[in-house]
């Protein structure tokens, strides 16, 4: 989270750039939003000075016709005050709707740029609140700056005059309280700003929590774990609940603070009046428009001295939301990329070192060939680097040293877009996206048409049970395929891969979880789908490499052993050989 400040430069610097690259962009809005303050702001001030008149015509006036005047006049005025605020909150709720949205979009497609190492290193219940809350801090922050430089400020200087023509002394009296009611703000602002960050980080929790139930539902039942998840959800909205309370009793402190300073400052007002009215009969007119304009200006006045907090309640948000936006992105494509030439598919490793960590290497002098229209699998105890060569190839991660090439290129010199587009995956944990099983399928294929995803849904051995839902392809998954079946799941993404038809097929462990009816259908759609493809396989279970026409077999980041399974089964001391017998003597045990 971001390190507790006070508006320092840095966060003036924040603001400026907030209202530079948004005010422009709406000041149509913000234009017309002025013209209506400008209005609501004169009629303030006229509605103080026509006081003058009210008073004179009810102890003074013989004229009828002139108090009527004066009354319909007063009713013109807070009409015309009323329309004007009505398209005052119009216009600014246009420019700030837009400017939410706007943040929105750019904080998601900055997240989009970002690399897996990003992801890994953040929460995603903090990405959350960077996307939810932050974006609405940015509004909340112009609408302050604005509505209270303009219609208050413009409120204050109408009324300021107001009460200057009606009698400057009462007017310099009135203000002897202002600098202290500045005093009074900044002494409660040192706590606001270290209870909103805190806040924040409590609410992140929240999200996190909820996730965590969500997504682990099965194994919270199965464990009785609801007592230790409410605890924790509990321990996190009572956080937030006296954070909430800590911030509104400071934002609250403000108001006995200057209501006292303003009473005081309307009491002197009133002795002095009094004082006046003693040796200048007929002055209660102007001391009753003076008092009106004085009473008018306190409210604007209460906010612009309270804008400061406004500004500390949202200025987390909005620098969290620019640390998003400035996060450097690792995972960069070369302005010189191009698409992918035409070839068979041939995959190339040489001389690749990578590590995640500086100095932990993951991955040793990998030379590998991935031959195109072959399947290769790669096996090995579990973190000897068979994911990170997948992740490699995908181009999640760059090596450290050496090169990929795929069709003579290297990786790196490829567009992100014509590098993805030549593989599929399919993985172990399958993701399926909130909604129909023909949008999860079409994901494949964006403009493919009914037909064709009807085709691979068959291929994949996924049609006959689709039909059998209420909506066939219409079903809705549910929330990452809740409403189906692993096996369910599983051929929903070949239908995927298949509607795909890349060059390249990746399976990350496509069938190690499944029962034997489930897996026995889904290996005959995977025999379909790797057909004339380049193929790489990460598998634990031996027998569903059998048919691999090489077999890599990696130990600590390095390979050990290549060949086919008869090669590898000959090497009597070899990995490969003990892994195997392993398996299948742990296999028997079970019968």
């Amino acid at each position: 989270m971001t390190t507790i400040k006070k508006i320092s430069s840095i966060d003036k610097k924040l603001i400026l750039r907030l209202l530079q690259e948004n005010f422009k962009k709406h000041a149509k809005w913000y234009v017309y939003a002025s013209m209506s303050m400008l209005i609501i702001a004169s009629m303030t001030s006229a509605s103080a000075w026509i006081m003058r008149d009210v008073i004179y015509q009810i102890i003074h006036g013989n004229d009828f016709k002139m108090i009527v005047t004066v009354a319909i006049t007063v009713i013109a005025i807070f009409l015309i005050k009323g329309l004007a605020t009505f398209f005052q909150s119009f216009f600014l709720s246009k420019a700030g709707n837009s400017i939410v949205a706007e943040q929105q979009r750019k904080i998601y497609a900055r997240l989009m740029q970002q690399g897996i190492s990003f992801y890994q290193n953040t929460a995603s219940s903090d990405l959350l609140v960077r996307v939810t809350h932050n974006a609405n801090a940015a509004r909340d922050i112009i609408d302050t700056i604005f509505t209270t430089f303009v219609r208050d400020l413009l409120s204050i200087v109408g009324l300021l005059g107001v009460m200057l023509i009606q009698n400057m002394t009462l007017s310099i009296i009135a203000f002897t309280t202002t600098p202290l009611a500045f005093f009074s703000i900044r002494q409660i602002l040192k706590r606001v700003h270290s209870l909103m960050e805190k806040e924040l980080t409590s609410m992140s929790e929240i999200i996190k929590v909820m996730q965590e139930t969500t997504i682990g539902i099965r194994v919270i039942k199965a464990f009785a774990l609801e007592y230790i998840m409410q605890q924790r959800m509990e321990q996190a909205i009572n956080d937030v609940e006296q954070r909430a309370n800590g911030i509104a009793t400071l934002e609250a402190a403000t108001s006995p603070v200057m209501e006292t300073l303003a009473g005081i400052a309307i009491a002197i007002v009133i002795i002095f009046s009094g004082y006046m009215s003693s040796y200048q009969p007929g002055i209660e007119a102007q001391l009753m428009a003076f008092i009106t304009a004085l009473l008018l200006a306190y409210e604007p006045l209460k906010r612009l001295v309270n804008i400061r907090v406004k500004i500390e309640s949202g200025i987390i948000g909005v620098r969290m939301m620019f640390e998003i936006l400035d996060h450097p992105i690792t995972m960069k494509e070369s302005k010189e990329a191009t698409n992918l030439p035409q070839g068979k598919g041939d995959i190339i490793f040489k001389n690749v070192n990578f590590s995640y960590i500086k100095n932990h290497p993951v991955l040793e002098n990998i030379n590998i060939t991935f031959p195109s229209g072959k399947i290769t699998a790669l096996v090995g105890p579990s973190g000897s680097g068979k994911s990170t060569i997948i992740n490699l190839i995908m181009r999640l991660y760059d090596p450290i040293e050496g090169s990929i090439e795929i069709n003579g290129q290297d990786i790196r010199q490829t567009s992100f877009k014509s590098l993805r587009k030549t593989m599929s995956y399919v993985g172990q944990d399958t993701f399926l996206f909130e909604g129909s099983v023909s949008y999860n399928i079409s994901l494949g294929k964006p403009n493919a048409t009914e037909q064709e995803i009807i085709q691979a849904a068959k291929a994949a051995n996924a049609h006959d049970f689709i039909i059998n839902f209420t909506k066939d392809y219409n079903t809705n998954v549910g929330d990452n395929g809740a409403n189906l079946s692993g096996g369910q799941r599983q051929r929903i993404a070949i239908a995927r891969a298949m509607l795909r038809n890349s060059q390249i097929l990746i399976l990350d462990e496509a069938t190690s979880a499944l029962d034997s009816e489930s897996e026995s259908s889904i290996r005959e759609a995977l025999n379909r789908l790797i057909k004339n493809r380049t193929t790489i396989v990460i598998a634990h279970r031996f027998s569903t490499i059998s048919t691999a026409n090489k077999i890599i077999v990696m130990k600590e980041g390095r390979i050990v052993e290549e060949g086919t399974q008869q090669q590898l089964l000959n090497h009597q001391n070899g990995l490969y050989k003990r892994l195997y017998n392993l398996q299948f003597k742990n296999t028997e045990s079970l019968y």
